[in-house]
């Protein structure tokens, strides 16, 4: 894999590059640094959306 990109470091709640720390303790990559320190927002967003559709799907039948 290339060193491109940034990531959401979960263990120490922080951006890092490529070369931080290794992949299971992160979330990525995200083409800015500013969209990996958002990534947490963007993993709530998605459960929401996700726990929404489940629920429509429940209610369908």
């Amino acid at each position: 894999m290339s060193g491109d990109g940034w990531y959401w470091c979960l263990k120490h709640h922080a951006v890092e590059p490529y070369e931080g720390c290794k992949a299971e303790d992160r979330l990525g990559p995200y083409p800015t640094r500013d969209e990996a320190a958002a990534a947490l927002e963007k993993v709530r967003e998605r459960n929401e959306q996700w726990d929404r559709e489940d629920e429509e799907y429940e209610e369908g039948s």
